[in-house]
Order: C-alpha cells, then structure tokens, then sequence
C-alpha cells in the first residue's frame, strides 16, 4: 500500500550566517535565496518549495535572528520570529562548536517558547573533526527539547538527503499546496534583485553593503522575445558609498553587472540585457516610506 502523500510547513532559523540559504537552496537543488558571508544576507522569508512522491515541504528561509539596531533590523527580526507559532516543524541551524553565546541563548528562549517540534541542525561539518561534532551535540542537546538531532554540511551536501527524509516523517498528510514544478512563491523582480543584491554584497567592503537595497525599475521581454531588458537601482546611504558602488572608472558596478547578468539569465534562460544605476537615500533604513518603497513591508508578513 502506498504512503499518504504528506506536506507542511518548515522554517529554518538560525544566527545570521550559519549556512540557512545555502542549505535550504542544497535541499530544493536551485539557488533561490542568496547567500554571502556578511550579515543581513536574507531580509525577508523566502518560500521555496520542495516536493517528491512522497509529499512536499516549503521551506521558509528566513532572516537571522538577531537583536534589531534600526528599523530594517527590527523588519526582519519580525519576519523571523513570526514564523516560528506558524509552521509544522522548526530547523535550527548551529555551527559545530561547544561555545553557546547570548546569539543562540536568544533564540533558545525563543523555541523554548513554541509549541512546534525542533531539529536541531548542525551545519558546516565539513569543517569539523567527528570528535568537535559530537562535543556540539552534547553541548546543545540538552538546551531545547530536540526531536532530533542531524549533522548536515550544506554547503558540500552531506547527509541533506536524510536530513529531508526525516523532515517527511514528522509532517501531517496533507494536500499539495503548489503545483509539483513550482520551486519558489517569489516573483522573478524579486528573485533577480536579490541576485544583483548578493554580486553586490560579495563586490564590496564590509561597512558598505548592509547599507544597499535593490530595486527594479524596468524588466521588459523584447517583441522578439530572445532578450530581457532590466534597469536596476542600488539604493546606497551615503555620497561616499556611491563613489565605491561604482568604482574607479565604474570598474566596481561593471564587476557587480557581469556577474549578476549571468546568474539572471541562467534563472530566467534567455539573454538579459542588464543596465545598474546607484542612487543616495540617506538613512533609507529607519524610514517607513523607503522601508515599504523597497519591498520591507512589515503589514505584508
């Protein structure tokens, strides 16, 4: 007799930089979320969707949680947080260390404070001896009432096939919520800005790129349908950023628009056609109006 199809809800929580957007983007097998190794990569819940015979996860990659320090952090802690009483199942990412600092005790107490059943994930154990891996487990494994413990490498793939396999046993029979081809609800505006956001995060010097936002002013198919056109504006904070935004001679944001283009067109699988301007908002992210302007709308989560 064949398994009842299941499917539900999953969010994957975490630091920031813990290796979310990499693993959920290993699980699904397409890249969806950006990833960097600075800060505030993902800024709002990205819902992507996995789906097999046996049923169909969407994931919810969201934020990292961390203590808000403008109105854009306290946006995105929202958006992390909210997710947690929402879900079926709860993926929390550490890395394999022993070390339990007010980051995750922060977020301890806030599992501690859900109903929702908690994997706990430890991610990056390419980079750890067996013997580190296992000290991380006993370290944790009594901070939370775990209803399992899996240690993943995202980044090389190790171990995420069970890690899914396992996620299938605890959700409920359900229907499928996205047709079986769907692999994100994120509009490709979307999706392409963030692309052009994480060549940008990767490009340039550590202060500058919390400081960026994207957004696309103009994506049009040409009549004949073999090139997109897409004008694209990187909002900076300052006169100065803008200066290195683009670079000496505009090195910086040609460098930027060569390696977004080619991610774009392997997404949408035609030629793209990829003019970048830089625009100064000052302080855009304590501002309400830039805030929801720029797609950070806390009324939508």
């Amino acid at each position: 007799m064949k398994n009842k199809f299941k499917s539900g809800f999953v969010t994957i929580v975490g630091r920031p930089n813990v290796g979310k957007s990499t693993l959920m983007n290993r699980m699904i097998g397409q890249k969806i979320a950006i990833t960097s190794n600075k800060a505030q990569t993902t800024r709002n819940r990205i819902q992507t969707v996995y789906t097999s015979e046996d049923g169909q996860i969407i994931f919810l990659d969201t934020p990292g949680i961390n203590r808000a320090k403008n109105k854009l952090g306290d946006y995105m802690l929202t958006a992390a947080e909210r997710t947690l009483g929402e879900v079926d199942l709860i993926l929390w990412l550490v890395e394999p260390t022993t070390y339990i600092g007010a980051g995750e005790q922060y977020i301890i107490d806030k599992l501690k404070a859900v109903k929702t059943p908690v994997f706990l994930v430890i991610n990056k154990t390419d980079k750890a001896t067996e013997e580190e891996i296992l000290k991380a487990i006993v370290a944790y494994k009594d901070q939370c009432d775990f209803a399992e413990v899996v240690p993943v490498s995202a980044l090389m793939g190790t171990n995420t096939d069970d890690l899914v396999a396992t996620i299938m046993k605890y959700l409920p029979e359900g229907p499928m919520y996205y047709d079986e081809d769907t692999i994100t609800d994120q509009p490709e505006r979307q999706i392409v800005a963030e692309l052009i956001r994480e060549k940008a995060l990767r490009n340039l010097s550590q202060e500058i790129p919390h400081g960026i936002a994207v957004v696309i002013e103009r994506m049009k198919n040409r009549k004949k349908g073999d090139i997109v056109d897409i004008e694209a504006v990187i909002i900076c904070e300052r006169d100065s950023h803008k200066g290195i935004i683009i670079g000496k001679k505009g090195a910086m944001i040609k460098e930027i628009g060569t390696e977004a283009r080619t991610e774009i067109e392997n997404l949408l699988d035609t030629r793209v056609n990829l003019k970048l301007w830089v625009k100064v908002r000052k302080d855009w992210r304590d501002s309400d109006i830039l805030l929801k302007n720029y797609g950070y709308n806390k009324k939508e989560l």
